[in-house]
């Protein structure tokens, strides 16, 4: 994939889809949020709804309570073929028709209709009511039948009825039935008060599903099949979504007090959703924003820095080719990218001056190579001149001159001739042996020396020319200061991943100070070891620039304990 595009898609997963997911997340947080406090309004306003309900029942409830204990009633049921006498009848009258909701009663025995006021059912009708085995069922409790369920509303006259059991004052029997006929105006003035959303709706219904009244009046005694009303239902809350008449709502509940009926609240979802319609329309507005930014950002901006990018890889693919051409801008934009047009050119500019100074350079270099190829005459010339002198000193019969000289050879051999900085180890000691051959002939035996190499040490590879410069320290500051045989130990020790060389002495030793003072001498450049080549500074400092800070050398010495120079390289394999 292209730069330009993975850019553009990184805006568009970085910007773009994160504001539609925020937007789409909180405009359903919001609908949520929407619902749940819908739910708490209509909850509070069943609550209070079901109150009000209750105590406009009570009324007629307590009405009805102190007519049947009434002696007059109570006479007149148990006496049912006595004949009503007027002022018996008005009586009555004024027990039961004293409400302004009650519209007529009917009293019956238990076996036939023997008063009614504005009510002439007779009791074989009675018999045929829905709400007849309740009212038997609730042995002497008021029944409840409102206009859906009871048929009036289907007749076009909606009434609620009061039924119930009148029993014996003394001996509680059943000695007859009263029904009392109430204004709907009664729910009426209920639902009215009921506090409801814009096209919301709040109904009762029974526990068949049959609106027994609502709030519009356009739905009593429509049987409707609510979730809630089935016996398998499990509550885990007091409202739902589903689908009333066609429409998506919020559908919240609340059992009434009557143990017959609900109170449900129905509000169409998308009148709670219209409250977050506007959250929802800012979010595909910013969720365009972002894409058109994307758009131009990618239009104006990455266009031009990818063409910039490319101009440079094209400028870096000519210079790989050998074509040192400036890069032209097309256009000036004072940023980065002019930056990095230049910045590309001084380099294009600068690597070809530095070509040339290469290749200068290495025309000078071939000149230098030639006088050096004519130069090499002096080593051989010193080998041819050394060999003629071991020759005369054989013919002289003189075994230690011609010992030194062949000694001296093999150790110029290994420090001049040899151009590679690395060499085997053994190598390594076979110069540190010369070299402590001929030391002996200057010293005349005033010391002796030991050289410790295990033969599984001798092939790694090693810097060359760092044991001779510790064991020409330890002669000069050691071996010639004692009056006594010296004694010189050079060993190579296996240490893991790496190889440890001990140079060992029986000198004098020395103190800190006198240490510190040889290291800083060597640093001034004494004419001693100027003359020798390298000292111990110059050995530490070359084995930490090629092998790394965990190398070098360390060393242990103290008064008349003689001095142990350690030194410490990595094993390499040749």
């Amino acid at each position: 994939m292209k730069l330009r595009r993975k850019i553009l898609l990184a805006i568009i997963l970085l910007v773009f889809i994160p504001v539609i997911i925020m937007g789409v997340v909180t405009y359903y947080n919001f609908s949520s949020a929407m619902e749940k406090k819908s739910n708490n309004f209509y909850w509070i306003s069943l609550l209070e709804t079901d109150r009000k309900l209750k105590f406009a029942l009570n009324e007629i409830n307590s009405v009805s309570n102190a007519a049947i204990t009434q002696p007059v009633i109570q006479q007149f049921l148990k006496n049912p073929d006595v004949s009503v006498t007027y002022d018996r009848k008005q009586e009555i009258n004024n027990l039961l028709i004293n409400h302004p909701m009650i519209t007529s009663f009917s009293l019956y025995s238990t076996s036939q209709l023997i008063y009614q006021y504005n009510a002439p059912m007779s009791f074989g009708d009675l018999k045929r009511q829905t709400w007849y085995a309740s009212m038997l069922g609730a042995e002497g409790r008021p029944v409840w039948s409102g206009p859906g369920e009871n048929g009036s509303a289907a007749g076009g006259r909606p009434v609620m009825i009061h039924a119930r059991v009148i029993k014996d004052y003394y001996s509680l029997e059943t000695i007859g039935y009263l029904v009392i006929y109430v204004k709907p105006d009664i729910l009426d003035q209920v639902f009215w008060e009921a506090a409801t959303l814009k096209n919301g709706d709040i109904l009762l219904v029974n526990k068949e599903g049959s609106v027994v009244f609502n709030k519009s009046g356009d739905r009593i005694g429509e049987n409707i099949s609510f979730p809630f009303l089935s016996d398998t239902y499990t509550k885990t809350k007091d409202y739902y979504v589903d689908s009333f008449h066609h429409e998506k709502s919020l559908i919240t509940f609340l059992p009434s007090h009557n143990e017959q009926w609900y109170l449900v609240a129905v509000t169409p979802l998308k009148l709670i959703r219209s409250e977050s319609v506007s959250i929802r329309n800012i979010a595909i507005i910013l969720g365009l924003f972002s894409l058109l930014s994307a758009l131009w950002f990618d239009q104006f901006f990455i266009r031009r820095l990818v063409r910039s990018l490319i101009s440079a890889v094209n400028g870096m693919k000519r210079v790989k080719q050998g074509i040192f051409v400036p890069i032209t801008s097309h256009t000036k934009s004072d940023d980065e990218t002019d930056l990095l047009i230049d910045g590309f050119n001084r380099m294009s500019s600068q690597i070809q001056e530095l070509i040339q100074q290469v290749e200068t350079e290495q025309t000078r270099k071939k000149e230098a190579e030639l006088q050096a190829l004519v130069a090499q005459i002096n080593p051989h010339f010193i080998y041819n001149s050394l060999e003629s002198i071991n020759s005369m000193a054989v013919l002289a019969g003189n075994r230690d001159i011609s010992k030194m000289v062949i000694s001296l050879g093999k150790l110029l051999r290994i420090s001049i001739s040899e151009n590679q900085e690395l060499i085997p180890l053994y190598m390594e000691f076979e110069h540190v042996r010369h070299y402590l051959n001929i030391q002996k002939y200057r010293f005349e035996d005033r010391f002796d020396y030991e050289i410790d190499i295990p033969e599984t040490l001798r092939s790694y590879m090693t810097q060359k020319l760092i044991v001779q410069p510790i064991v020409e320290n330890a002669l000069y500051h050691a071996i010639e200061p004692m009056e006594d045989k010296g004694y010189i130990r050079i060993q190579a020790i296996e240490a893991g991943r790496d190889i440890v060389i001990d140079v060992t002495d029986n000198g004098p030793g020395f103190d800190p100070e006198s240490l510190l003072r040889i290291w800083n001498k060597e640093s001034a450049g004494s004419k001693k070891y100027h003359d020798s080549g390298v000292g111990l500074k110059n050995v530490h400092e070359r084995l930490r620039i090629r092998f790394g800070g965990y190398y070098g050398i360390l060393i242990c010495s103290s008064p008349g304990g003689g001095s142990v120079v350690r030194i410490r390289v990595p094993k390499i394999m040749p």
